[in-house]
């Protein structure tokens, strides 16, 4: 594996971001001689496609493993799953100075950040990201969290990871509809901070549906250097919310049948031309933007009405005082504040006409 970046937060030290193949030798290569206790933490599917090498490299170590799973998917990231897991922990009798190693995707590292926040008031984790959308997204900022019916991610904690690894070897092994997701986010980073990487992006086949390595790299890069600048989300972090409040809404209104990735470039869609009808962006911009989603696979139009959709807008994360807000591009490649906010009001009304524009 190879060093990219350093992800520096707020108040916290430094932490790196590694990318490439083997991550059980790097794992095994970071580990502090203080975690005598490691608990590897992923789903069904990917703890038992990639935890035996992790497992055996720390072992190797004399560290004492404990390997726990959850069914997959977003319906198992709860508040009771959460609970079932330290549940385990304290019955293995997992002590402060243990480490936690999340292994997978979003939904696993965002739930094995979260028991790190919490367990014992707060241990060291390390994040094996397995997926795209994990390892351009999720393992990248400390954000960590679980669903709850009123809307995604309304619980959770910013809790620091000591390290990322990011498996790109892993990206391999996933099916075409779950790189797409991965996708979406590549292009939401490209939309808000990297034109350059729009364009990259724009002059990519993607006949193979996996982007390279250095594509990879740069949009965990982009990630890495808005999250260093606001660690708690309070200001130009806001720009990778970009189509997040109308896609969480899809995720929310089809009880999780829309992964993740399609509800985000859908959401882009609208709100793109939400931020277009109200001379916030150029029309050409939000053309180019439904073009490249539609390209690379990914659905632009949504599949339920607005009305289906509408009650989950209030419980957005960035909604004040009852305005629903959203963070949109200027330019592609750019957000400029209004009023000192990267977040603007936007009425149901323009959600709706821009949710029926073909």
């Amino acid at each position: 594996m190879r060093h990219l970046v350093d992800v520096s937060p707020e108040g916290g030290s430094p932490y790196p971001v590694y990318v490439g193949g083997a991550p059980d030798g790097m794992l095994a290569a970071l580990w502090r001689d203080r975690w005598r206790q490691a608990v590897l933490i992923g789903d069904e599917t990917t703890a038992s496609l990639f935890a035996a090498p992790l497992v055996r490299a720390l072992e190797a170590r004399d560290v004492e493993v404990h390997v726990l799973r959850f069914p997959a998917g977003e319906r198992s990231k709860t508040r009771e799953t959460k609970a079932r897991l330290e549940d385990a922990m304290l019955e293995a009798h997992v002590e402060r100075d243990a480490c936690i190693v999340g292994v997978g995707g979003g939904v696993a590292l965002d739930l094995a950040g979260f028991v790190a926040a919490t367990y014992q008031r707060g241990i060291d984790h390390v994040f094996v990201a397995t997926t795209l959308l994990a390892q351009v997204d999720a393992a990248i900022g400390g954000k960590t969290g679980v669903d709850t019916p009123r809307g995604k991610n309304l619980i959770g904690a910013f809790h620091q990871p000591k390290a990322v690894l990011c498996d790109y070897g892993a990206l391999a092994s996933l099916d075409v509809s779950e790189r797409r997701n991965g996708l979406a986010e590549m292009v939401k980073h490209a939309a808000v901070w990297d034109a350059a990487l729009f364009r990259e992006l724009e002059g990519w086949s993607g006949e193979e549906a996996l982007p390279s390595e250095a594509l990879v790299g740069r949009s965990i890069a982009a990630k890495a250097e808005v999250v260093s600048r606001d660690t708690r989300d309070r200001g130009i972090r806001q720009v990778l919310n970009f189509g997040h409040t109308v896609g969480h809404a899809l995720e929310a209104a089809t009880d999780h049948s829309l992964p993740h990735g399609q509800a985000v470039a859908v959401g882009m869609t609208i709100e793109a031309r939400v931020a277009a009808r109200a001379g916030w962006l150029a029309d050409d911009d939000a053309r180019r933007l439904a073009a490249l989603l539609a390209r690379l696979g990914l659905p632009t139009a949504p599949p339920v009405a607005f009305s289906d959709a509408s009650s989950f807008l209030a419980s957005d994360k960035k909604t004040a005082r009852g305005a629903v807000r959203c963070a949109l591009p200027s330019t592609l490649g750019g957000v400029t504040p209004s009023g000192g906010s990267y977040t603007r009001e936007v009425s149901y009304q323009a959600l709706a006409a821009a949710w029926s524009e073909p």
